[in-house]
């Protein structure tokens, strides 16, 4: 069905949790502009025992009379806003006891919970109260608890050490759609692009289902992203300052370590992350790059063979890249800006360290199209400690079947011509990788490009190719 493009094992999930014959907490968590919303809302057709989203910006006193309005939409018409959250879920605690009977499960959606969460209202204890004392003793009840600010809902309710401590039962994270889902969703809009356009889509946006539905029919992907992007007042102006503290508490320190990333396509070391934003090291430091992990704007990347003290940091939210290499540096306009940028320079150094980065989170793809998908294998990068042009390869994939990938990734125009100079230089990246790391597994050099490898008498130093269409 066309509504679950890219969330069919997610709908798989939530049909699972409906034939449970046990009482359900369920936590829909993932960064703003997800879907999160839209997918429970599809899901069940709009059809609650009860309903009731958070109020940004708003105060207690707010909050409790919106859950009031709730409570009287969902059949207590003479309910009395509550003094409390503790009497607000003694409330709806009522209301669904009231509810006509019936052999299905009862659906209870609170939406944006965080923002409910206001100083010193003490729902979380409310939430555990009517969880513990109720919900988990209701086998038909299924409690559905969402928002967009991932770091509290990890620290609140998932990793509670109080009375929802392991009380959860079932977490569903979701995450940005793959490049086939993004093409399936353009097909069911009838947005014509190619895969070539898709990719550059992605690298741009990634596969965040919001930014991709501003996309409008008729017009090319350079006229879009100017329209999105570059217009005065378009369509996401201001989605960097909304996304950032829509996640996250103290959002200016998570946008400091940001900013550092995007200055160094190699990412940052801890150590390197503290010297450049003057942050201090400890807890706090720990929890940003945690949250900023786990909601997948950065990535932890282990250096070859797994040493923990070669771990980077490096930025890998597409969006955020491109806002700071484009947006934040050139500002709107009402100028086809991105049109003119195609092809300069500053495009193609952009377009190459993005395509890396689209690669990287295609992996399974690139594990597949090298016939590999069903051997264990371990994921790396590697950067030469002792060369002085700074060897690095960016993906190493180390196989249980005793051969070692090194992938090069090249975004191109056109197929891909490895020339002599280029020929030497992988030979001795190659070189300083066996030497440095002490490989003894054979090495398997793999290209990943647009468009394949243009055939000559160096072309042969690639054991396998892979194109973007292996990607899809």
């Amino acid at each position: 069905m066309a509504r679950y493009i890219g969330r069919k094992n997610e709908a798989a999930r939530l049909d699972n949790i409906m034939q449970s014959s046990e009482p359900e907490f369920v936590v829909i968590f993932g960064r703003r502009r997800i879907g999160k919303t839209y997918l429970i809302n599809q899901y069940y057709n709009n059809k609650f025992a009860f309903k009731h989203t958070g109020l940004a910006l708003k105060d207690k006193t707010e909050q409790l009379h919106n859950f009031g309005d709730s409570l009287r939409m969902y059949g207590s018409p003479l309910c009395p806003d509550p003094k409390d959250w503790m009497e607000a879920f003694a409330l709806l605690r009522t209301l669904l006891d009231n509810a006509k009977t019936s052999k299905g499960k009862k659906v209870v959606f609170i939406d944006e919970l965080p923002y409910m969460a206001t100083p010193k209202s003490n729902i979380v204890t409310a939430l555990e109260h009517f969880w513990n004392d109720y919900g988990n003793t209701q086998d038909n009840l299924v409690l559905i608890i969402c928002g967009s600010a991932t770091s509290w809902i990890t620290k609140n309710i998932i990793k509670n050490k109080g009375g929802l401590h392991n009380r959860i039962t079932q977490k569903i994270y979701l995450k940005q759609f793959t490049l086939t889902e993004c093409k399936e969703y353009f097909k069911s809009k009838d947005i014509i692009l190619s895969n070539k356009d898709i990719l550059e889509c992605y690298m741009v946006m990634g596969g965040v289902p919001y930014y991709l539905s501003m996309m409008e029919r008729g017009l090319s992907l350079a006229q879009n992203i100017d329209n999105m992007f570059f217009k005065r007042h378009g369509k996401l102006y201001g989605e960097f300052d909304a996304l950032y503290s829509s996640l996250f508490d103290e959002s200016a320190n998570y946008v400091k370590v940001i900013e550092a990333l995007s200055k160094k396509n190699k990412g940052l070391s801890r150590k390197e992350i503290i010297e450049v934003t003057g942050l201090s090291d400890g807890g706090s430091l720990t929890k940003i790059l945690d949250d900023l992990d786990n909601c997948d704007f950065i990535r932890k990347y282990y250096g070859f063979n797994n040493k923990e003290r070669n771990s980077i940091y490096q930025l890998t939210d597409f969006y955020t890249l491109f806002y700071f290499k484009f947006i934040k540096k050139h500002g709107t306009t009402d100028k086809e800006f991105w049109t003119l940028q195609l092809d300069t320079t500053q495009h193609n150094a952009w377009a190459g360290y993005a395509f890396e980065q689209l690669c990287l989170s295609h992996i399974d793809k690139i594990e597949h199209a090298l016939g590999i998908s069903g051997i264990r294998t371990s994921v790396s990068c590697w950067q030469s400690q002792k060369s002085e042009k700074g060897a690095q390869i960016d993906l190493v994939i180390s196989r249980a079947d005793n051969v070692v990938n090194i992938c090069e990734m090249k975004f191109w125009n056109t197929k891909f011509n490895i020339t002599k100079k280029y020929h030497s230089e992988l030979l001795e990246k190659m070189q300083v990788f066996i030497t440095e790391t002490k490989c003894k597994k054979p090495i398997h050099l793999i290209m990943v490009t647009t468009y394949g490898l243009v055939k000559n008498e160096y072309s042969s130093i690639a054991q396998k190719e892979i194109t973007m269409e292996d990607l899809f």
